[in-house]
């Protein structure tokens, strides 16, 4: 219950901005983990099957047959690439709220600067941390988001390069 209530007064120190960090973490990571589900799950069923259509052809030296071929490489393709862009739209997303999170912030700071003064440092304070969290949470979620898209990317990248050397062409 500890570990609860203090990640209720992170957010909370936060600001709402935080709020809207945390769902889009939540949307990005979920993308993350379904894609590389898809990677151990389905795409060796799909691979498979890619093969057996290209196995059950009879012709694997004409243009016709190269067409196919590249229609085959080009539907796993997209089978793998899909949802690659918003999680990119995702990772790019989270600084840019963070950054709006140090906008709120700071407007709050000079909000009680005006009202109080400067003679309270703990009332700015409360500002200062609604300015740096967000700032703070979107720069890790997307600098770890940054690793695992640049590692689905590669995974497409070879599994398609593999699949073109699996679907031979003679």
């Amino acid at each position: 219950m500890s570990a609860f209530s203090e990640l209720s007064q992170f957010m909370q120190l936060g600001g709402n901005i935080l709020w809207v960090i945390l769902m889009v973490a939540v949307a990005l990571w979920s993308l993350i983990i379904e894609r590389l589900m898809f990677f151990k799950a389905s795409y060796p069923e799909l691979r498979i099957n890619y093969l057996n259509q290209w196995q059950q052809r009879d012709d694997k030296n004409s243009a016709h047959a190269l067409f196919i071929r590249q229609a085959l490489i080009s539907e796993a393709l997209i089978e793998m690439s899909r949802g690659v862009s918003a999680i990119k739209i995702l990772i790019a997303l989270c600084p840019l709220l963070g950054l709006l999170g140090t906008v709120t912030g700071m407007i709050h700071v000079f909000d009680v600067m005006a009202i109080i003064g400067t003679g309270n440092a703990r009332a700015m304070a409360a500002g200062v941390s609604k300015a740096t969290i967000p700032t703070m949470a979107g720069m890790v979620i997307a600098i770890a988001g940054l690793y695992f898209s640049k590692l689905i990317e590669e995974r497409v990248n070879d599994e398609s390069h593999h699949l073109a050397d699996l679907l031979k062409y003679h």
